[in-house]
């Protein structure tokens, strides 16, 4: 009996530390469609897949996931969760005045710059200065609505625009391609963050 007894408890023992804990289960799970299959195949637990955005989801809880990268896993109380995806964005606006360097000369476009600084420091509109200066035709008064990636401008014209705060007023030349840019940043950047979050009640 004696002997039977401690084989019953080392037994027992030994499931309860094979059973894996809801942390190590999460880890495991590296998409959306694995999460779903989680949550049907565990309802006593309550899971759930939440999406979230910022500015749009503002409880507690809400910020801090938003302040979680894809794969973090963290208890609070005695619910867990795991960011399954995570999709972050800047986008950037500013508005800017294009001088043509094949058409210009290094001394024609440091007098024009210095010029336009001069007048829009002095309260010209920036409209206005688009209008009368720029060499690309654009139709926009010089502005680049909002913008990321690469796609519209050259990495140097974004990185100039994420390195500057609203209303600084800059240059940026692009050598290799004698492009040359006076820009305004005209407004903050815009963060958009979406994260897929996969929560349930246990540790």
């Amino acid at each position: 009996m004696k002997f039977s007894l401690s084989a019953l408890l080392l037994l027992v023992s030994v499931s309860l530390f094979a059973q894996q804990t809801l942390v190590e289960k999460f880890q495991k799970i590296g998409n959306v469609a694995q999460a779903q299959q989680f949550v049907d195949a565990n309802p006593e637990i309550k899971p759930a897949i939440l999406r979230l955005s910022l500015g749009k989801d503002s409880t507690l809880i809400d910020k801090r996931l938003l302040r979680q990268k894809q794969g973090d896993i963290f208890s609070v109380g005695y619910v867990t969760y795991k960011v399954i995806e995570a999709k972050e964005a800047v986008a950037y606006r500013a508005s800017y005045i294009f001088l043509d360097g094949s058409s210009l000369s290094v001394s024609e476009i440091d007098s024009l710059k210095k010029l336009i600084v001069a007048k829009a420091n002095a309260g010209t509109p920036w409209e206005q200065l688009s209008d009368q200066y720029t060499m690309d035709g654009n139709k926009t008064k010089g502005d680049t609505d909002w913008f990321y990636g690469e796609l519209m401008f050259p990495k140097e014209f974004q990185d100039a625009v994420a390195a500057h705060k609203k209303g600084d007023i800059f240059f940026v030349d692009v050598s290799e391609r004698d492009w040359h840019y006076i820009i305004k940043k005209t407004h903050d950047d815009q963060v958009t963050k979406d994260i897929v979050v996969l929560r349930a009640n246990g540790r």
